[in-house]
């Protein structure tokens, strides 16, 4: 079974942690950081073994075994008009 490096993003909403693995578009939550990410796990592992299934895979395997992956943090203004 082929291993992957993801990345996973948590943050306090209302009182529970959610988490978001963007590589593969699938969040959880739980009432700990750790929880949240425990639970990120188990559904990005239930996404990849139903792509797998359904020969989704090969689609998402790029993101998946990139040996360059960044992370920032960026601020942004909301409330702008687009034009």
């Amino acid at each position: 079974m082929k291993r992957f490096s993801l990345t996973a993003t948590v943050w306090e909403e209302e009182g529970v942690y959610v988490s978001k693995c963007p590589e593969l578009g699938v969040a959880s939550c739980g009432d700990t950081p750790e929880e949240a990410l425990s639970n990120l796990k188990e559904a990005a592992e239930l996404y990849l073994d139903n792509a797998k299934e359904l020969g989704l895979i090969v689609d998402v395997e790029t993101a998946l075994t990139s040996p360059h992956k960044f992370t920032s943090i960026i601020e942004v203004t909301a409330g702008r008009s687009c034009q």
